[in-house]
């Protein structure tokens, strides 16, 4: 049979349906890999940006400046660095923390919850987010700078009156937990303060220590 038989007999349509279907099966991994690529460069370059955003509250330093807090009523109390304010004035629970935002994105605090008749361990559960206090008004702390977080309690029958005034008069520890996130409202975190007394021979000073951080609005690293 010669070259000619071989070539005349040769089914073209099929040879170019195969080489069609081989092409489009080679376009179409190319394009897998390409949109994967880009969703993964697109993912990274989200992250990067919520980074930016992000805040970190921890209490502020020693060397920090003094602040002068201002509540609604016009209580005024001298916030130091690396000092909580707590107080018990005509029947008032005024609370104060001195922070500083070591995040590189802007803090704003949604609310706030308070832990007492415990001390919780590490391992023990922050309060739901939807049971925190809200804040009267935010409260924001620029990246890298102090600020400070303030609350008041007034009415005996509010559910956290008895057990904070209890610890404030025998001067006992308790915790407070503090709800934030970034200035669009995501990145939400919770950070929970000790607030340790300590007898400095000036009176009695207030010190708040960090315990933890938790992740709500991205996975928690632990």
């Amino acid at each position: 049979m010669g070259a000619e038989t071989v070539l005349a007999n040769t089914d073209w349509a099929t040879i170019a349906s195969f080489a069609t279907a081989l092409g489009t099966l080679v376009l179409a991994f190319a394009t897998f890999a390409a949109i994967r690529s880009s969703n993964r460069s697109a993912r990274i370059a989200e992250r990067s940006f919520e980074v930016n955003l992000r805040p970190v509250l921890v209490s502020s330093r020693l060397e920090d400046p003094v602040q002068r807090i201002r509540w609604v009523d016009d209580h005024w109390a001298q916030l130091r660095g690396s000092e909580a304010s707590v107080e018990l004035v005509d029947g008032s629970v005024y609370l104060a923390i001195s922070l500083r935002n070591v995040g590189p994105g802007l803090a704003v605090i949604f609310g706030w919850a308070a832990l007492v008749g415990y001390r919780p361990s590490a391992d023990y559960p922050h309060v739901e987010p939807e049971a925190f206090r809200t804040q009267t008004r935010d409260l924001y702390i620029a990246s890298g700078d102090i600020g400070f977080w303030q609350a008041a309690l007034r009415e005996a029958d509010d559910p956290d009156y008895p057990g904070l005034r209890t610890r404030i008069q025998k001067v006992e520890p308790f915790t407070i937990e503090l709800l934030y996130g970034d200035h669009e409202g995501g990145q939400r975190t919770i950070t929970r303060f000790g607030m340790i007394p300590r007898d400095t021979g000036e009176g009695t000073k207030w010190f708040p220590a960090v315990a933890r951080h938790w992740n709500l609005d991205r996975p928690d690293p632990r």
